[in-house]
């Protein structure tokens, strides 16, 4: 068995970096359904703004509010308003299609990201 990327939220924004919540990383409960990425199941998360990589668990926040809270000690390496990758693996002898999404700079939905897309993704405009 190996492990794939199954999902990723592309480029959201840190809305708040809660030191003293006890870990995880809160997420708009309606990217989470998008991709498929359950309450308490492990992410990591990639900081384009700083570089770093960490791995914790997802709980669902507001559906509709754009959340993303990286809490715990998580916060000392992930600010609010850096721009992350948040994405979910999963076992199989084969890859599968991954639930890719891009948000805009307010968490909101955009548009689904192909697998084959390589370069740089600009966001487009929500309709």
């Amino acid at each position: 068995m190996r492990e794939f990327l199954r999902a990723k939220i592309h480029r959201a924004t840190v809305t708040e970096a809660n030191l003293d919540y006890m870990g995880s990383v809160t997420i708009d409960s309606e990217l989470m359904e998008r991709v498929d990425i359950q309450a308490y199941e492990k992410v990591l998360i990639v900081d384009n703004t700083n570089g770093a990589r960490l791995e914790t668990y997802a709980i669902p926040g507001e559906p509709g509010s754009g959340v993303l809270c990286i809490n715990g000690a998580a916060a000392h390496l992930v600010n609010a308003g850096d721009q992350v990758i948040l994405m979910a693996f999963g076992y199989g002898d084969a890859a599968g299609k991954p639930r890719q999404i891009l948000v805009d700079e307010r968490n909101a939905y955009v548009r689904e990201i192909e697998p084959a897309e390589r370069g740089v993704i600009e966001p487009t405009p929500a309709p």
